[in-house]
């Protein structure tokens, strides 16, 4: 667990909490959107349940508002990542300049490969948290024990090659992941874990990045 713990300590550096402030201000504002969307489609469908008999246009409608919030807090911590993304280059620079001083400047894989990459992982993700959704509402320990599972590995694969990237090509980024699978995926499990805490999960998103980053640099090998 010791990038998990090098990524907590660094914290308080000043580009980290930059970094955690912005991402979490547009989360939020994403959250909102989400949920007023929600709202306002829900307004229109009990609007059109007006006809149907009172208790039961009051009973779906309660159940609309409640799915309504529910599905935008599903997807609030997904967007807090990848907003989170948009300054892995930042948080990335931070550690390195701390606890890897030596390494030479990054040399980043083509943008088109990163892209892809991304969209790979998300066509991947899309169906698996659909699946999530459906066996958390008719299933709910198998739903939320899969959904742990699908968040850990996806903030481990996802965060991991996207870090090797800056510094290698896609293949060489698939097959290191491949060969830190289990380091990767101890302190991204306890990344999902701590994501269902409130308040604590919005520092998920930064946490991963810089744990990565250690990672990919054996953490575990004394630095200067």
């Amino acid at each position: 667990m010791l990038p998990l713990t090098r990524a907590a300590a660094q914290l308080f550096d000043p580009v980290i909490q930059g970094v955690v402030l912005r991402s979490v201000a547009l989360a939020a504002a994403v959250f909102v959107a989400l949920l007023v969307g929600s709202v306002f489609g829900v307004r229109d469908m009990v609007a059109q349940l007006a006809s149907w008999p009172g208790w039961i246009a009051w009973i779906i409608g309660a159940l609309g508002g409640i799915g309504a919030a529910l599905l935008a807090l599903w997807l609030f911590v997904p967007a807090a990542v990848l907003i989170a993304t948009m300054y892995m280059e930042r948080v990335a620079v931070a550690v390195e300049r701390r606890w890897y001083p030596t390494l030479p400047p990054p040399r980043a894989a083509p943008w088109a490969a990163q892209a892809w990459d991304g969209a790979v992982l998300s066509l991947q993700l899309i169906p698996l948290q659909l699946l999530t959704l459906i066996l958390t509402l008719f299933v709910p320990g198998l739903g939320l024990v899969l959904g742990f599972c699908i968040t850990g590995w996806a903030i481990g694969r996802g965060l991991f090659v996207a870090v090797a990237m800056r510094r290698m090509d896609r293949p060489a980024a698939l097959q290191l992941y491949e060969q830190r699978r289990a380091a990767v995926l101890l302190p991204s499990m306890a990344l999902a874990a701590l994501g269902v805490v409130p308040f604590a999960n919005l520092l998920v998103p930064v946490l991963a990045i810089a744990a990565m980053v250690h990672v990919l640099n054996g953490a575990s090998q004394r630095t200067t």
